[in-house]
């Protein structure tokens, strides 16, 4: 079923590194959230990481308590990630590819060669009455490895897509569309992020078969300039013009 409105998923992971940076409690991510569930956001996304780079502990059950937004944790797959998810009960959990060293999350889930690890994280998720999402590269063996998990969502890594030029960007973008309608095709709801931005969003945002788009540090980004409510106002209207 194609769903009628795409869903806005705020990632507030960098309002957290601000706070971070310097220590101390301020920016709180917690009321980051609050302005996303009043200014249009359908979801929130956080990951917590292994090194706590940016969200903490703490900060999964003060989103929970702050707002009836669903919280989406993006967690990598591991016990302790695990067991975190199942003490919090998200409404979803996204799993995806962690590296210490890296910036950001850079590529999608080996979902095919990581099939063995992940099945029993998934099942255990999933008993738990946790969506449980896959950050995959929109490719069709990661949809199939997906559907043998019996994930029921997946997150097309839009990060090609995002930095391709020129005729690139189009092969890019058709492979996104592709693996969406596979997906759907295969009862699995296909969701999108990385790297999408105002001048990028629209030809993403028109892939009628997404669900979804998770955004974060663009939207952080932009609102040092012109608040976060702002950002986030701006880009539900560009996802519901291309709509």
């Amino acid at each position: 079923m194609i769903p009628s409105q795409l869903r806005l998923g705020v990632n507030i992971d960098h309002v957290a590194t601000i706070r971070n940076a310097r220590g101390g409690e301020h920016p709180d991510p917690v009321r980051a959230a609050q302005i996303v569930a009043a200014c249009g956001g359908d979801g929130i996304t956080a990951h917590l990481r292994e090194d706590r780079r940016h969200i903490r502990d703490d900060d999964l059950a003060r989103i929970q308590a702050a707002t009836d937004l669903p919280l989406n944790l993006e967690m990598a797959a591991t016990e302790e990630m695990l067991e975190i998810a199942l003490r919090h009960r998200p409404h979803a959990a996204c799993i995806v590819p962690e590296r210490r060293e890296e910036r950001t999350t850079e590529g999608g889930l080996d979902a095919v060669g990581q099939h063995n690890r992940l099945a029993p994280i998934v099942s255990r998720l999933a008993d738990a009455g946790i969506r449980v999402s896959l950050f995959i590269a929109p490719e069709p063996r990661q949809i199939e490895a997906a559907l043998r998990l019996r994930a029921p969502v997946v997150e097309l890594h839009t990060g090609e897509y995002a930095h391709a030029e020129g005729e690139q960007r189009a092969v890019e973008l058709k492979r996104l569309a592709d693996m969406a309608a596979l997906a759907a095709k295969n009862g699995i709801e296909p969701h999108a992020g990385h790297g999408l931005t105002y001048d990028n969003v629209a030809a993403v945002a028109a892939i009628p078969q997404l669900a979804e788009l998770n955004i974060g540090h663009y939207l952080v980004g932009e609102a040092i300039f012109v608040g976060l409510e702002a950002s986030v106002t701006r880009m539900r209207e560009l996802m519901d013009a291309a709509r």
